[in-house]
C-alpha cells in the first residue's frame, strides 16, 4: 500500500509541475512572439518564421524560470492534497509531513540535475540555432555584434558609409590583432585599418601600433601611427554587456571547455557565474519546494485557495528581487559573484530548515 501511496504521491506532484512549465511555456511564447514580429516585420520571411524561433527560445528562459514554476506547481499541488483529504489518508499510512516533504524535495532536487544534464544540453542547441538564424537576417540590421570562432566582429554605420570590425580575440579592456574596414555608401571600400592592439574602455577607441591604408586616386597609401583614435558607438561595457547571457553554453560544455573558452577570450567572470547560476539550479528547486512545504503543510485545514496565490506571487517577487539584488551586489564587486550566486540559496534554506522543523511538530 505505502509504494502505491508513493507513486501517487510522486505521479501526482510531476504532473502538476509539467503541467504549470506548459503554461509558463505557452505565456513566454505569447509575449516573446510580438518582439519577434517587431524584428521581422520589415523583412521578406514567412509568418511562421517568428513563431518557430519563439518556440525554440522560449525553453531556455523556462530553465531561467524553473526554480519558480517549481514553488508554484508545489504549493498548488499540497494545497489540494490537503483539502481533498488525501494528505490526511498518506498520514493514516504513516507518512507525516516532513516525509512527505521529503520525496517531493528530493524529486525536485533530482529533477534538477537531470535538467542540467539532459535538457539543458538540448535547450542551449536550441538557442544556439536561434542565434544563428537571427544573425543570418541581420544584415538589414543597422548594427551587429557577434563573436564565433573566427574572433569577434562588429558592424556600424556610419553617416558617410559602414564600418566592419574583425578582431582575434578580446582581451580584458582591449582587443587583440584588430583589422577595421570603411566603406562608402556604394559599399566601396575606401580605407583599411590594421591594429596589433585596441583600447576599448570607451567609446573613444585607441589604437596601437597601426597601420592606415587610405584609397588616394584609385591607389591605397600606406601610413604608419604609434597611436591613433576613432569614435564608435560600442565599448567594452557595451560589448561585455551583449555578451552576459550564456544561454547558448550548456552546463557541460562549461565543465568540459571551461578551459577553451578563457584561451577564446570569453569573460571569466561572467563563465563563473553562469557556471554557479546552473549549479545551483538543483538545489534552488529543492530550497522553493521547502518554502512552499513550510506554507501549506502546517495544518490539515482546508482554506482559501487565493489566499495562497496571493502569498505564493509575493514570495515569487520577493525572492526573484533578493536575487536579483545578490546578482548586482556581486558584479558591481561588493562582495564575491560565487557567494552572490550562492546567497539566495544559502539564506532561504535557513528560513525553510526553521520551517520544516515547525511542519514535522504537526
Amino acid at each position: 500500500m505505502n509504494k502505491i501511496i508513493l507513486i501517487h504521491l510522486l505521479a501526482n506532484f510531476l504532473k502538476t509541475i509539467f503541467l504549470w512549465t506548459t503554461v509558463a511555456y505557452c505565456f513566454g511564447v505569447i509575449l516573446n512572439l510580438f518582439e519577434e514580429i517587431e524584428f521581422f516585420k520589415n523583412l521578406d520571411v514567412s509568418i511562421f518564421t517568428p513563431l518557430i524561433l519563439t518556440s525554440i527560445f522560449i525553453p531556455s528562459m523556462i530553465i531561467q524560470l524553473l526554480p519558480f514554476i517549481i514553488f508554484v506547481s508545489s504549493m498548488i499541488y499540497m494545497i489540494k492534497i490537503r483539502n481533498n483529504g488525501d494528505l490526511l489518508t498518506m498520514k493514516v499510512f504513516g507518512y507525516s509531513n516532513i516525509k512527505i516533504f521529503f520525496i517531493l524535495a528530493i524529486t525536485s532536487f533530482v529533477l534538477g540535475w537531470l535538467v542540467l544534464f539532459i535538457i539543458n544540453p538540448i535547450t542551449s542547441s536550441m538557442t544556439k540555432y536561434y542565434e544563428k538564424t537571427k544573425s543570418s537576417y541581420a544584415r538589414d540590421i543597422d548594427h551587429l555584434v557577434t563573436f564565433n570562432k573566427n574572433g569577434l566582429w562588429i558592424k556600424e554605420n556610419l553617416k558617410d558609409g559602414q564600418r566592419i570590425i574583425t578582431a582575434n580575440k578580446p582581451e580584458g579592456i582591449s582587443l587583440i590583432d584588430v583589422t577595421i574596414f570603411h566603406f562608402d555608401k556604394d559599399y566601396n571600400l575606401t580605407e583599411k585599418l590594421i591594429s596589433k592592439k585596441v583600447n576599448i574602455e570607451n567609446n573613444n577607441w585607441i589604437l596601437s601600433d597601426v597601420k592606415i591604408f587610405k584609397l588616394k586616386q584609385d591607389v591605397f597609401d600606406k601610413k604608419d601611427y604609434e597611436k591613433y583614435e576613432i569614435n564608435s558607438i560600442y565599448n567594452y561595457e557595451k560589448i561585455t554587456t551583449l555578451f552576459k547571457n550564456f544561454g547558448t553554453m550548456s552546463f557541460l560544455d562549461l565543465i568540459i571547455n571551461y578551459n577553451s573558452l578563457i584561451e577564446n577570450g570569453y569573460n571569466k567572470i561572467f563563465l563563473n557565474q553562469n557556471l554557479h547560476t546552473l549549479l545551483s539550479l538543483p538545489f534552488f528547486l529543492l530550497v522553493m519546494t521547502a518554502i512552499a512545504a513550510v506554507m501549506t503543510l502546517n495544518t490539515l485545514r482546508r482554506s482559501d485557495n487565493v489566499k495562497f496565490i496571493i502569498l505564493g506571487l509575493i514570495t515569487c517577487v520577493l525572492v526573484f528581487y533578493f536575487k536579483d539584488l545578490s546578482f548586482a551586489l556581486g558584479q558591481t564587486d561588493r562582495i564575491p559573484l560565487t557567494l552572490a550566486v550562492w546567497s539566495p540559496v544559502l539564506a532561504l534554506s535557513l528560513f525553510a530548515f526553521v520551517g520544516v522543523l515547525q511542519i514535522n511538530e504537526k
